[in-house]
């Protein structure tokens, strides 16, 4: 059986590809620490996602693989989250008790962010029912030529133990640790430029 390809997914995909994420990050220990509520996921998460990394659709940085069995999400360098429409989003979605919790884990984020010109992978993920086919190698692959292209380096967080092996297995390393009250550990990882 052939391998999918990887393509490009257009901003006329964008619908579909926050689709597939959506059902990705379902079971997402970070996220759903977030958005703990079913109800609250499934309205906000989408709406998040186009703010996290909606600027990949625009840019042609928005990669897909198997009819949007998976799907990554790149910001290219210069290229930014609207952080002021996140924690607004964040203020409406997360209960008043949580808020000091959620907004330190951000806050974290931010700390950990690169400032030098860099690749930052804001969201991959695979439909549960395609997952175990490669599709989350296949997409890193696919970027990451084009981060060695660029002779640049390459940021993600990784929020799972399983998400972080993926990656260390395609050259990043782990960097810290986010964590804040009772949220689960998130890992900061960077892949070094290539000459």
């Amino acid at each position: 059986m052939a391998e999918p390809s990887t393509s490009i997914a257009t901003t006329t995909d964008a619908d579909r590809a926050i689709a597939t994420l959506t059902t990705a990050f379902a079971n997402d220990a970070v996220t759903r620490w977030f958005l703990r509520d079913p109800l609250f996921y499934l309205t906000y998460w989408p709406r998040l996602t186009q703010l996290i990394a909606g600027e990949a659709f625009a840019s042609g940085t928005a990669d897909e693989i198997d009819e949007h069995g998976g799907v990554a999400l790149w910001l290219a360098p210069g290229v930014s989250s609207d952080d002021e429409a996140i924690g607004a989003l964040a203020a409406e979605a997360i209960p008043g008790a949580e808020q000091d919790d959620v907004f330190a884990f951000m806050t974290q984020i931010a700390e950990f962010h690169p400032k030098e010109p860099h690749w930052y992978l804001a969201l991959l993920g695979v439909d549960p029912m395609k997952q175990g086919r490669g599709h989350g190698s296949a997409l890193l692959v696919h970027a990451l030529e084009r981060c060695d292209q660029d002779h640049l380096p390459a940021y993600l967080e990784a929020s799972s133990p399983r998400n972080r092996a993926l990656y260390q297995r395609h050259g990043f390393v782990e960097i810290g640790v986010i964590q804040a009250g009772t949220s689960p550990p998130m890992f900061p990882m960077m892949r070094a430029a290539r000459p």
